[in-house]
């Protein structure tokens, strides 16, 4: 967290440092979904970890994010903050738990803010969710946007699929944006952008972006942590760094078990109780 708190302080990152890091210091973000998990990324310093909606297909075993529910973020968000000290902690609202305009936004908020302790949330869509974003910043509930692709519409764009080529959807993810940013966000994840179009609207923003395959022009970068850390099987996707091979090593640890249990040497004398 070098950078982004003070030296010498010891406590939660806040939006307030992260509002200052902007123009001086690029951060990390990262997903996380359990304590255990989320305390190793604490100790590594990353700064902010999201309780995103990607739990669905990445820790819950959906096929996308729509599925995921409101008590279910609330959970895992939970288990986050407690596996946690420093990092920003922000959680993600789902699909259908704020669609219906700002009293319903409010309300699931509130339930992340009291129940799991997040310090912040995170929302999907720009002029859109404009409404939901001012209604939260006015009863003092941080709020990060999101422009570009937006998973939870993936049944509205057919896919996943890069979001503002061309004019006309450059000036409109330009316009989502500034929208995000009018209505009090504190930072807004550009998602699936082209790199000089995220650069533009970085350079255009007085609030940090966080790029998830949207170039190096950004002010953050957020990657899912089980594509970061090769959890995943098959080939990850283009914006995609994978830091680790854990899923290999997962799978090599459970076949050694097993071969272990069955020839008799595990467990050996040293793990007998006496």
């Amino acid at each position: 967290m070098a950078g982004i708190l003070p030296d010498g302080a010891r406590r939660r990152v806040t939006v307030r440092d992260i509002a200052a890091a902007k123009g001086r210091e690029r951060w990390a973000m990262l997903t996380a979904y359990d304590a255990m998990t989320a305390s190793a990324f604490d100790e590594a310093g990353i700064p902010v970890i999201l309780v995103g909606d990607t739990m669905g297909d990445n820790h819950l075993g959906y096929e996308s994010t729509v599925p995921v529910t409101l008590d279910e973020v609330a959970i895992l968000a939970a288990a986050v903050v407690r596996g946690t000290e420093r990092a920003l902690v922000i959680g993600d609202l789902p699909f259908g738990s704020y669609q219906e305009g700002a009293t319903q936004a409010l309300r699931s908020a509130v339930r992340l803010v009291k129940e799991a302790g997040v310090g912040a949330v995170k929302l999907e869509g720009g002029e859109r969710s404009a409404a939901q974003i001012g209604a939260l910043v006015a009863a003092g509930i941080p709020v990060m946007g999101h422009v570009g692709l937006t998973p939870q519409s993936v049944n509205a764009f057919g896919g996943y699929r890069v979001q503002g080529r061309g004019e006309t959807a450059a000036r409109q993810l330009v316009q989502d944006a500034l929208a995000v940013q009018d209505a009090g966000a504190f930072g807004v994840v550009l998602e699936a952008v082209p790199g000089e179009l995220a650069s533009r609207v970085t350079e255009s923003l007085d609030i940090p972006t966080v790029g998830i395959g949207a170039g190096p022009g950004c002010d953050a970068q957020v990657l899912v942590w089980t594509d970061a850390a090769g959890m995943r099987s098959g080939r990850p996707a283009r914006f995609v760094k994978q830091y680790a091979g854990v899923r290999d090593t997962l799978v090599e640890a459970a076949r050694a078990y097993a071969e272990d249990v069955a020839n008799g040497s595990f467990p050996a004398e040293e793990h007998v109780y006496r």
